[in-house]
């Protein structure tokens, strides 16, 4: 009788075990990566009644108006970056991508991403070296420094208002479908649009000068 119960308990315990490594890894994968969900919300998208040649450009536009050089303008995509200097020795350059969709007829579905660069000032001296001698060569200070920008960090903005304003910019250039001409908005007379919040975080300790 007890032979039996011991066999029992022998095999009902791999069993458990497996069990229980099912449950952690199932907990593991139904964990975010990185806060990542794909939750269907529309923050990086809007859907606007346009064909996707005239929803870029009225992205294009957005940018311009708000200080952004556009590197590429087309009939599907539009990039553009701005750079900005928060603190005295670091810089940081925002990127937007903004990619036009066909939905249907007359219909496009805009996608907007923002990627944040942050650079520090790096400072180096330069140094010769002059031979001494018996004693070799001697590494000597020149009295000339070089200063270079080197990228700390690298990040997608992930401030909801700074995309609805970009969308609400899109939708002051977006022609009416009577006139042609751009609709008016509210906010047509509001000055610069304020930067996303991801741009005044404080870099790490690790991002500091050296």
């Amino acid at each position: 009788m007890v032979r039996v119960r011991s066999l029992s308990v022998l095999v009902s315990l791999p069993l458990a075990l497996a069990l229980l490594a099912g449950c952690g890894r199932n907990a593991r994968e139904d964990a975010p990566f990185m806060g990542e969900s794909f939750d269907a919300d529309d923050t990086y998208s809007r859907t606007y009644a346009l064909a996707p040649a005239q929803a870029c450009s009225a992205a294009r536009l957005a940018l311009l108006g708000q200080g952004y050089a556009v590197g590429r303008a087309g009939d599907d995509a539009v990039e553009a970056t701005k750079n900005f200097q928060p603190e005295d020795e670091v810089h940081t350059q925002l990127s937007v991508r903004v990619s036009c969709v066909p939905r249907g007829a007359d219909r496009t579905l805009l996608f907007v991403s923002a990627l944040l660069d942050r650079y520090v000032l790096r400072k180096s001296s330069n140094s010769a070296s002059l031979g001494v001698g018996a004693l070799g060569s001697l590494s000597v200070p020149i009295g000339s420094r070089e200063d270079s920008l080197v990228r700390v960090a690298s990040s997608t903005v992930q401030d909801a208002g700074f995309y609805r304003r970009f969308f609400e910019r899109v939708g002051y250039y977006v022609p009416t479908p009577a006139t042609g001409e751009r609709r008016p908005h509210a906010a047509q007379d509001a000055g610069e649009d304020p930067p996303p919040t991801d741009l005044h975080r404080r870099p790490a300790q690790d991002d500091a000068p050296r």
